[in-house]
């Protein structure tokens, strides 16, 4: 079922398009491998068919879709090399903003940064894991903006949305509650302006998604890209290709 948002004042029609589709697609409301139709997005979002159409191209820059001329647009298989990637430069980035968070962060920071996870705690509580895929964003960004280092954070966006699907999907099928105590370790380590506690809680939390993404990858084979042969990663992920007969979306 595809949420749709409501149009911000001076977004023109490909821009919201583009948000619109970029949000179902990491919420994963459009699945991997989904067929999207032009004409469906177009007749709901209440649009022509060229803002859509030049929508799909923009994410397909960003590997949110595969565009494939006479055949239809599907939404991307989620790729594991990409993922790491994206993990890899949060995790190099991060560990580096909560040793300096230990030297920065007042007590202003760390009451907003505990009306964040108290927040978190009661998504918890009502299974509500978009939301708290939406706070614990928020949780990471404060760090960066805290430590005057928010054009660090809003760069790295651009290639989270692979990861963000994994998320998501962590959050959906496996234990939202160790998402949160390691966001309160974390800020507990820095309170007490640990750096090494600090960074150690960082990389193990940023790192956990490698081995809840092969469980989910195998859960989920149809969701996932097969990453280049090797004996490592063979071992983990099925085959998956395309099914370029898959039902298109549906809305009401």
């Amino acid at each position: 079922m595809l949420e749709v948002l409501e149009r911000k004042k001076r977004e023109n029609a490909r821009e919201y398009v583009a948000r619109v589709l970029k949000h179902n697609i990491i919420n994963l409301n459009l699945k991997p491998g989904q067929a999207i139709s032009e004409n469906e997005i177009a007749e709901l979002l209440g649009v022509s068919r060229t803002p859509v159409r030049e929508a799909f191209l923009e994410l397909a820059k960003m590997s949110l879709v595969e565009v494939y001329p006479q055949r239809g647009t599907y939404v991307s298989l989620i790729d594991v090399e990409m993922v790491e990637e994206a993990r890899f430069m949060r995790c190099v980035l991060e560990k580096a903003i909560v040793e300096l968070a230990c030297d920065r962060l007042t007590d202003r920071d760390f009451i907003a940064l505990q009306h964040n996870l108290e927040l978190q705690e009661y998504c918890v509580v009502q299974r509500d894991y978009k939301q708290l895929l939406n706070l614990d964003n928020q949780y990471h960004e404060y760090l960066f903006r805290a430590c005057d280092k928010e054009r660090v954070y809003d760069a790295i966006g651009g290639i989270m949305t692979q990861f963000d699907r994994v998320r998501i999907l962590n959050l959906a099928e496996m234990d939202m509650r160790k998402t949160v105590d390691e966001h309160k370790a974390i800020l507990s380590a820095i309170k007490d302006r640990d750096k090494k506690k600090s960074v150690a809680l960082m990389e193990k939390h940023l790192t956990r998604v490698l081995f809840d993404q092969s469980y989910l990858a195998k859960q989920h084979p149809e969701y996932f890209k097969r990453p280049k042969p090797s004996p490592a990663n063979e071992q983990n992920y099925s085959d998956v290709q395309y099914d370029n007969e898959k039902t298109g979306i549906h809305v009401s």
